[in-house]
């Protein structure tokens, strides 16, 4: 998927055409919203991001052509997953899910609950 112009979360996820893609992002906004209290949901770099209000985003998601990534931007946090997220296809700072049976939501929530739970830097 090319980068989006959407200007809100819903509007994203409208344009997914793929049925399991949709559903698997649908449930990475739930966690997202779930776990990252006091966040706000914004569009950023063309995909759904989240940052502390003022702040700059610190967790996004996005329709790939070939994946669907979840982006950490707390290198503290990844630092503190090491080990879990050593044998993922990660990249310097996002998760990449080429099938959507093999996203790992409890990752995906223990990260999200990792971010919240103290304020770091973005990079």
């Amino acid at each position: 998927m090319p980068r989006s112009t959407a200007e809100d979360v819903d509007g994203y996820l409208a344009e997914v055409a793929a049925p399991d893609r949709l559903t698997a992002l649908v449930r990475i906004r739930e966690l997202c919203r779930t776990e990252l209290d006091g966040y706000e949901e914004v569009m950023a770099y063309g995909m759904p991001a989240y940052r502390r209000p003022g702040g700059e985003p610190e967790i996004a998601f996005a329709n790939q052509k070939q994946y669907i990534s979840f982006y950490l931007m707390r290198p503290d946090v990844r630092e503190s997953f090491e080990e879990r997220l050593a044998d993922q296809d990660m990249g310097k700072g996002c998760l990449r899910f080429r099938r959507t049976e093999k996203v790992d939501f409890d990752l995906v929530r223990d990260l999200l609950k990792a971010a919240a739970e103290r304020p770091g830097e973005p990079c």
